[in-house]
């Protein structure tokens, strides 16, 4: 009876063979501890390529290491022949004619003049060698020397003391000596003489850097008091003398003295030369007096014919300036004043003060857009107690402090 009896299904009643004859299927060995016959012929093989290699001998051993050390000696050998290579110098090559006509040429650009600063760059360049190229990939070439391109804005002015400075660096160090002009400036307007003097006396440069700013403001104006006081007074008398009160750097004097003039300059600081230094507005070294109590006069002493003042009414008390011109002048001396229009507050009292201390008005010249020129003379006048000097004195607000605008 079949095992599995299913509708539709029949099994044979033989039973089927494990193997059939085409069946390629490996045998295994029944024995698993025996050895296979491959690996004994591989171990005798192995045992005979050791007993027939040759370094295994001592012969073979000597013979290869005397070829191994024959080869360290050869390299040895090319390593000390290239050192002594590359310590020789290179022969230069000299193109003959036919190399150099049909070598490509490059073009150059023109050397500089030899004034320029890049002249001796250029001369450099030109003269050296152009380096052999060596094969490979590693070419090492001389490094190329080339002057560094200015721009327009950065190219050294000309009209630099120093040379060195450029337009950008120029316009900023102006720009710094006239802030510190204006800030001088203002200092001398806004307060005493005093104060003034000790601050020139503490840092003397400060004077010269307010009159180097001053004569650049001078370039913008149209015309200069001082060189009409030098036109003026050079159609005077030989031999006249001249007291100039606030004279800066001296300028009537350098052009009058040659022409035999006697100038008498005096500023709060000296310039070992012309300029001798004093407070104006408080004593000025010069003879003279202001006459006896009680009486009427001209005083006694003096020796100046002319007083100028040019722009130099700077301090809060420039009344006491024009009291010593009247001090130091000659009885019908003159006093030359010349002032920025605006400073005036009041032109009719500004004459009233000068006619209180002793001088009377000769003439007053409104023609120029920036200054007013007066001249007065000096006449004899009631001897004054200083309580009414100090009534005189503190009006020195009938002048405004003169305030550069910056530009």
């Amino acid at each position: 009876m079949p095992l599995f009896d299913i509708p539709g299904w029949s099994v044979p009643s033989e039973p089927v063979s494990e193997l059939s004859p085409n069946t390629k299927k490996r045998k295994r060995h029944s024995d698993a501890s025996e050895p296979p016959a491959n690996l004994d012929k591989l171990v005798e093989h192995l045992k005979t390529a050791a007993t027939n290699d040759p370094t295994t001998s001592p012969q073979a051993r000597s013979f290869l290491e005397k070829r191994a050390q024959k080869k360290r000696e050869k390299k040895a050998k090319a390593h000390e022949a290239k050192k002594e290579r590359i310590s020789l110098p290179k022969p230069l090559h000299k193109a003959t004619h036919e190399e150099a006509s049909t070598r490509p040429h490059k073009k150059m650009k023109s050397a500089p003049p030899a004034d320029t600063p890049d002249a001796a760059v250029a001369e450099v360049a030109s003269s050296s060698t152009k380096p052999a190229s060596s094969k490979g990939k590693n070419k090492r070439t001389a490094p190329t020397r080339t002057s560094p391109k200015l721009d327009a804005d950065d190219a050294p002015s000309e009209s630099s003391s120093s040379g060195s400075l450029t337009t950008l660096q120029k316009a900023m160090r102006d720009s710094l000596d006239g802030a510190r002009f204006r800030l001088i400036n203002e200092t001398l307007y806004k307060n005493a003489s005093e104060r003034a003097k000790g601050m020139m006396q503490e840092d003397p440069r400060m004077f010269e850097d307010y009159h180097a700013g001053f004569r650049r403001q001078v370039q913008s104006w149209p015309t200069n008091p001082v060189n009409h006081y030098i036109a003026t007074l050079s159609r005077y008398p030989p031999r006249t003398v001249i007291a100039d009160l606030g004279c800066g750097d001296g300028a009537l004097a350098r052009a009058l003295v040659p022409k035999t003039f006697t100038v008498l300059s005096f500023d709060l600081v000296s310039d070992g030369g012309y300029v001798v230094a004093a407070d104006t507005c408080s004593h000025v070294p010069l003879p003279g007096s202001e006459g006896t109590e009680g009486e009427k006069s001209a005083g006694e002493g003096q020796v100046v014919d002319v007083v100028v003042c040019a722009l130099s009414l700077m301090s809060t008390n420039w009344p006491g300036c024009i009291r010593e011109a009247w001090r130091i002048l000659k009885e019908g001396g003159e006093l030359k004043v010349a002032e920025v229009t605006s400073r005036f507050t009041d032109v009719d009292r500004f004459i009233a003060l000068l006619g209180a201390i002793g001088f009377k008005l000769k003439s007053k010249d409104e023609s120029n857009s920036h200054f007013m020129l007066f001249e007065f003379k000096k006449v004899a006048r009631k001897w004054k107690a200083e309580k009414d000097w100090q009534a005189i004195l503190t009006k020195g607000d009938l002048l405004k402090p003169c305030e550069y605008k910056r530009r």
